[in-house]
């Protein structure tokens, strides 16, 4: 065998040897002695028997209420029914403690209450009796879908005798409208569109016809003018009349410088000569800019008509051109 096996086995033997030894002495002393009477086994108390009857329970444990951490403030609140989005819900609260008035360090901030509510800016008022009451305005700014009960939760004033509870409140909102409406009569959800009502055009269309005419009427008015006054011009202007009848003729031509000449006189109201040239631009001083050009064709007149004959160096055409245009754009 092996010897390890055989170390193991004897040490389990001497353990197991107490152990017996100890459980014989123990059933010797608890046997009874031969003649002797075995005491009767005492009755189990009803307590016992309750107790050991008794199926265990699992330990409820209640928890106490919270002691308010402050006195509760008296609140006058508004109505608690009848309320829509929109509305404005007034809440007003004693500044008093005990009986005591007491004063606020600080106003309540304003914001956001929850989903329903915004605060307002809090105000401080004073009411006959003298007592002072802390204002609180609530606006409902959104609309339930059915009839909703909201609450604003309870908060703590700073007071400067101490906190001031302020208890929660409860009001109901309706919605603006219902979310189905009623079934049937033309009294559905979803109504049909309802047709624009036919406007009489006729009056207009009769108005646009008559301003219509007259406008055309005027237009053409006032072209048939533009040319009778062009036409008028052609035929009375002295110089438009000089350049129509030199279209047909050359500038060496007498006839074209004697039409010109005849074109001042017309204007100046009189037979000009070189010298008198002034009178033209006394009566026509639009032609001012002209001058030196004027008094080198009655040169070049001069000296064509009563000198040696020679070719006048200066164009009556081209001359006639520019006096025609002044003279037409200065037409009275």
């Amino acid at each position: 065998m092996n010897p390890l096996i055989r170390a193991l086995l004897c040490a389990s033997l001497l353990q197991l040897t107490p152990l017996a030894n100890a459980e014989q002495t123990a059933e010797q002393a608890a046997a009874p002695v031969e003649g002797a009477t075995a005491p009767a086994p005492e009755a189990p108390s009803a307590t016992e028997t309750l107790a050991d009857s008794a199926v265990p329970a699992p330990e409820v444990v209640e928890a106490a209420p919270a002691a308010p951490a402050g006195p509760v403030a008296q609140v006058q609140p508004p109505r608690a029914w009848g309320h829509s989005v929109g509305d404005l819900l007034t809440q007003r609260v004693l500044l008093a403690i005990d009986g005591r008035a007491t004063g606020l360090p600080r106003l309540p901030d304003p914001g956001r209450i929850g989903v329903w509510l915004e605060r307002r800016p809090a105000r401080l008022d004073t009411d006959t009796d003298g007592r002072r009451w802390l204002v609180l305005d609530y606006q409902l700014i959104n609309a339930p879908q059915t009839l909703t009960a909201i609450t604003v939760p309870a908060f703590e004033l700073r007071t400067d005798d101490g906190p001031l509870q302020v208890p929660a409140w409860t009001f109901s909102a309706a919605p603006l409208t219902p979310r189905t409406a009623f079934a049937g009569n033309g009294l559905d959800a979803l109504q049909p569109d309802r047709g624009a009502p036919a406007v009489d055009t006729a009056p207009l269309r009769h108005r646009l016809l008559l301003w219509s005419g007259l406008t055309g009427a005027l237009l053409l008015a006032w072209g048939g003018w533009l040319v009778w006054r062009n036409v008028r011009s052609a035929r009375a202007q002295p110089f438009a009349q000089a350049q129509r009848t030199l279209r047909g003729l050359k500038d060496d031509a007498p006839e074209a410088w004697q039409a010109l000449h005849r074109a001042f006189d017309r204007t100046a109201g009189a037979s000009l000569q070189p010298a008198s040239l002034h009178r033209l631009f006394e009566r026509a001083p639009h032609f001012a800019p002209l001058r030196a050009d004027i008094e080198r064709f009655y040169a070049d007149s001069a000296a064509r008509f009563f000198g040696d004959g020679g070719a006048a160096a200066g164009s009556p055409r081209a001359l006639v051109r520019t006096l025609a245009r002044i003279e037409r754009r200065h037409e009275s």
